[in-house]
């Protein structure tokens, strides 16, 4: 048997060398790794479901209730504050809490994605991504619940919806992309400083009443008041509110406002730029942070 030791000089040059753990291959090859293993965080993303309600009568449907009667509490309320037509108004806050369910999702629950995983990360051979993809899944599968609140809502308070209501589809998926890196990007950080999910968790409270969830932007941003107008453009600074726009405006039959679509877009590369950033470089210490 020939020794490696007295292989041929040229021989080396075929053996590739092994890529170093910081790579932005690595990173890469975790995502696709964590997507082929769909099969695995699927199934655990339904059982969070079943967990969440085990020995329920009614199980999963109380998703759907306790979204409806949040709903209609909210719609009911506001539009007696605000002076607007409940049947304009409550589709409004509807559709705008079943979004901001999944932004605030990704964002509470992302911060602990990997810290609650502690026990799998530590004993389960599995690229990391596998916890967010789980997560993500996970908030699609609630969304699709609470969609029946919207489609009941439609069936009451009819609305010209035309082929346009087809954009909330690709609006949620851009969404749900978006879902992806942040919850990636705060959960490698949360694991490192643990005052990160306590801080998230406020800033997701004080965010829900500075994004048009229970009040209409445009009714302040074409107040006859200029300084009252002048203030509510601010609220434009506010990355949830582009993503929650740009999948209610579809879902109730708003006018499409394209820079609402441009802005989601520029956040996503960007987001996407910083997010494979600090998992090429903190990827591999998730484990002995957890």
């Amino acid at each position: 048997m020939q020794d490696t030791a007295s292989a041929a000089p040229g021989d080396a040059a075929t053996v590739p060398p092994e890529s170093p753990s910081r790579s932005f291959g690595r990173a890469f090859e975790d995502l696709s790794a964590g997507w082929r293993q769909r099969h695995l965080w699927g199934h655990l993303g339904w059982q969070d479901i079943k967990q969440g309600y085990r020995r329920s009568t009614l199980g999963p449907l109380w998703i759907t209730i306790s979204m409806a009667v949040t709903a209609v509490a909210l719609g009911i309320l506001y539009s007696a504050l605000f002076q607007k037509p409940l049947e304009e108004f409550l589709p409004h806050v509807a559709v705008g809490l079943i979004v901001w369910q999944v932004i605030a999702g990704c964002v509470n629950q992302g911060a602990n994605v990997f810290i609650r995983n502690d026990g799998l990360i530590k004993h389960l051979p599995a690229p990391i991504s596998v916890h967010v993809y789980r997560l993500v899944w996970h908030q699609l599968l609630l969304f699709a619940h609470n969609l029946v609140v919207w489609v009941a809502l439609m069936i009451v308070f009819p609305r010209a919806l035309g082929f346009e209501v087809l954009l909330a589809i690709p609006a949620m998926a851009l969404l749900l992309f978006n879902g992806v890196w942040f919850t990636l990007m705060i959960g490698i950080i949360a694991t490192r400083f643990r005052d990160i999910p306590p801080l998230t968790t406020s800033i997701v409270q004080l965010m829900f009443f500075m994004t048009p969830i229970v009040w209409v932007y445009e009714d302040f941003l074409n107040s006859p008041n200029p300084d009252v107008a002048a203030r509510a453009r601010l609220a434009e600074i506010n990355p949830f509110m582009h993503f929650l726009q740009i999948v209610r405006q579809p879902m109730i039959g708003d006018p499409i406002e394209g820079r609402y679509w441009v802005v989601a877009l520029a956040i996503t590369v960007a987001g996407w730029a910083m997010a494979l950033l600090v998992l090429r470089n903190y990827r591999a210490r998730v484990s002995y942070w957890v």
